[in-house]
């Protein structure tokens, strides 16, 4: 017989072998933010989704009384209000699913209600809370992305 044929194969590390099919994954931390901002993520698409739910809501008579319904709100009014009822379900499935797409129209809601809620106070009332509310939220998505993206490689 030849010399390779009577070669037996190297034995296998053993300690290689049982970590390959271990369940169970190392926790070596690498990708913390990127976990935190999906969950970041995931949290704004169910407010989105509530918030679309209330927009559409107002639209159908399903909130508020007689005085509040929407024949007999101004034009602007009416209009942002199918605007955010529209764009913000359109957000949360976005963001749902963590795509680009979804962050990009998810930012533009934040900015398109605090515009709203500071240039034109007369369509939703003006008010400091929301705008306020908006910006943190804005801030915290743009920490938590900027985080991510640093423990990525280039």
């Amino acid at each position: 017989m030849s010399e390779l044929q009577t070669r037996e194969p190297p034995p296998r590390d053993q300690a290689i072998s049982v970590a390959a099919i271990s369940p169970e994954r190392p926790d070596n931390h690498d990708n913390d933010w990127t976990r935190r901002l999906v969950l970041f993520l995931r949290v704004m698409a169910v407010l989105s989704v509530a918030k679309g739910l209330y927009h559409w809501a107002q639209i159908t008579g399903f909130v508020g009384g007689e005085d509040d319904a929407f024949e007999v709100q101004t034009m602007a009014w009416q209009t942002a209000t199918i605007y955010f009822a529209v764009i913000e379900l359109v957000a949360a499935v976005g963001l749902w699913l963590a795509t680009p797409w979804g962050a990009v129209v998810w930012l533009t809601t934040v900015v398109s209600m605090a515009v709203i809620e500071l240039m034109f106070p007369a369509i939703y009332g003006g008010s400091l809370v929301v705008v306020l509310g908006e910006a943190v939220l804005l801030a915290a998505y743009l920490a938590l992305a900027w985080l991510a993206a640093r423990e990525r490689p280039p």
